[in-house]
């Protein structure tokens, strides 16, 4: 069963542009354990809600894990993980931090209860329902 999720990134640091004109990359440099742990529990194919933080508070793309968690190549030392994601389509419309406290059956994902978790769960209806609005 494909798994859900979603990744926050600041779009000063690497945009969604960014992102796919790379056509590939690393997430790495998580130094959060829950986020780790979220990272490792990702399975190639998994699909990733793609959230610019802080400026634009969006969720942007759509991407997919295409590698399963390795060690992290920027890891000076711990016990740290990193997985590679493919972007696979721009939202239509970027879906607003405020679209989506505004929707009652999205009251209980992470990015509303642990809005500093860079790397989050989704069920698969709030995945689909973050894409319809």
């Amino acid at each position: 069963m494909k798994n859900h999720w979603l990744v926050k990134q600041e779009p000063e640091a690497y945009s969604w542009d960014d992102f796919v004109r790379d056509g590939l990359t690393t997430w790495s440099g998580v130094r959060n354990f829950q986020a780790r742990n979220n990272l490792r529990a990702m399975r190639k194919g998994d699909a990733v809600l793609f959230y610019h933080s802080v400026s634009e508070k969006a969720v942007v793309g759509i991407a997919r894990v295409t590698r399963e968690a390795f060690a992290d190549p920027t890891a000076k030392e711990g016990d740290w993980s990193a997985v590679e994601l493919k972007p696979v389509k721009p939202l239509k419309r970027p879906v607003t931090l405020e679209q989506i406290k505004a929707e009652p059956k999205l009251r209980e994902i992470a990015l509303l209860r642990n809005s500093r978790l860079s790397v989050q769960p989704l069920g698969k209806a709030e995945f689909e329902l973050i894409c319809r609005l």
